[in-house]
């Protein structure tokens, strides 16, 4: 995989966050939403690959732009043919509201290489590198608590857990207080949340609970690249949820692991922060129409990781301008 497109990702999740960004706590999730996939979509078309979105915004009837099974990339002769996965916006509400974590993502593979996860809960476990190997879905809440903090050598009591506050997560809440351990809500966006198990500056040493498998995906390419573990299941709540999955040959009745998910190292991911986060920073407006924007770039088969910090002039981006 080109490591130039590692960075050219990095345009292109900027992109996402300057259009998302503009609408902060407006109370409108879908016009964020619209501009995060317009500019991500816009600076897709610029690079040069032959790309399927395998991970998008829905079906094509579904949405107007970055649709599954949607063409991106330039696709001249010779370009690489690649799976592509977005979420221009992980955290629309947060957008909406106001709120922290919200952050724009995409993981790029060569074709064949990332799950086409269908559009439905999946139970996830993620950690970093020092407890990977020593956690399974398979395995009781505790078992994996205290499996990760022995490998990260932490008394029980000063491990933290990281959830979405959801309501079906009361039975984790309930064994990780009995063993002790500290728990970190969040509201939205746990692609954020898993990459953060993989940095020990971010408070956060595992995150646990059902989300969406689609963001499932994505944190798995990032995990990969960063040298963490990621799980998942699939939780269909409807016959039909579990039909479509048969239909696309993803087993619904076991552990999905990271080779499952991402095939191979050839994994290039990019996010830029929309609003402040433990991960990045969000997007800061300045006078004469200037922007500060806060990405992260992994490639997974070189392990290279990279922060960026970029000043735009949005006087000569006409289409950030608006």
């Amino acid at each position: 995989m080109d490591r130039n497109l590692a960075l050219n990702l990095a345009r292109v999740t900027e992109a996402a966050a300057l259009g998302a960004a503009k609408y902060m706590g407006r109370g409108d999730k879908n016009i964020a939403d619209q501009a995060a996939v317009d500019g991500m979509r816009s600076m897709l078309d610029t690079l040069n690959i032959d790309g399927t979105v395998v991970i998008g915004e829905g079906e094509m009837d579904e949405a107007p732009m970055l649709y599954i099974g949607e063409q991106i990339g330039k696709s001249v002769e010779g370009s690489i043919k690649v799976d592509i996965a977005v979420d221009p916006v992980d955290g629309t509400n947060c957008v909406a509201k106001g709120l922290p974590n919200a952050v724009a993502v995409v993981a790029i593979a060569p074709k064949g290489h990332l799950l086409n996860a269908p559009d439905m809960y999946m139970d996830k476990i993620a950690v970093g590198p020092k407890a990977k190997g020593v956690v399974s879905l398979d395995a009781p809440v505790k078992e994996n608590l205290i499996n990760v903090a022995k490998a990260l050598n932490k008394n029980i009591t000063d491990l933290t857990v990281t959830m979405l506050d959801r309501e079906r997560h009361e039975k984790i809440m309930k064994e990780c207080r009995e063993l002790g351990v500290r728990i970190k809500l969040f509201q939205e966006g746990d692609v954020a949340a898993a990459i953060a198990t993989c940095f020990e500056d971010r408070g956060v040493d595992i995150m646990l609970g059902i989300g969406g498998a689609p963001e499932g995906v994505i944190a798995a390419a990032a995990l990969k690249c960063l040298g963490g573990e990621f799980q998942g299941k699939l939780v269909p709540f409807e016959e039909e949820e579990k039909e479509r999955c048969e239909r696309m040959g993803v087993p619904t009745d076991t552990v999905l692991l990271m080779e499952d998910l991402v095939k191979g190292d050839e994994v290039l991911f990019a996010s830029t922060g929309i609003s402040d986060g433990d991960l990045l920073k969000g997007v800061t407006y300045y006078g004469n129409n200037m922007a500060r924007t806060h990405s992260v770039v992994m490639r997974a088969e070189t392990g290279t990781i990279r922060f960026i910090e970029t000043v735009h002039k949005l006087d000569q981006k006409p289409e950030y301008a608006k």
